[in-house]
């Protein structure tokens, strides 16, 4: 059986709450990838996405000056790595979001997004 281990994109960025949107940002499209891991040491404490970042550039805010902690998505629902894809989708599906961090415990192991769920599906 499939699990988010085998799909799983194990190479995440991470920011913290007082980093700049900006820099967030920047790391994002040097990754190419469409989200943040927001770590307030070695807990989990949000999400910042594309849409976020959106968000942010369409208030008006300086993004250099405007902090990660304003636009994330705090205390974002996880998954663990034995889960399945099936079920990854149907929490990402039913709650509107396209990156679910993984964690094991409380270690972040990864993050899956819909892509990494479509392209596994296709493979097999």
């Amino acid at each position: 059986m499939t699990t988010l281990r085998d799909v799983m994109d194990t190479a995440v960025i991470t920011t913290t709450p007082q980093a700049p949107v900006a820099q967030a940002a920047a790391a994002m499209v040097a990754a190419s990838v469409g989200s943040a891991i927001v770590m307030q040491g070695s807990f989990l404490a949000g999400i910042i996405t594309e849409r976020d970042v959106l968000r942010a550039a369409a208030s008006g805010q300086d993004l250099r000056n405007s902090q990660v902690a304003e636009w994330m998505t705090p205390d974002p629902q996880s998954v663990s790595p034995d889960a399945s894809p099936e079920e990854a989708a149907q929490i990402m599906l039913l709650n509107g979001f396209r990156h679910l961090p993984v964690v094991a415990g409380r270690d972040l192991c990864g993050v899956v997004t819909l892509r990494d769920l479509f392209a596994a599906r296709i493979r097999r």
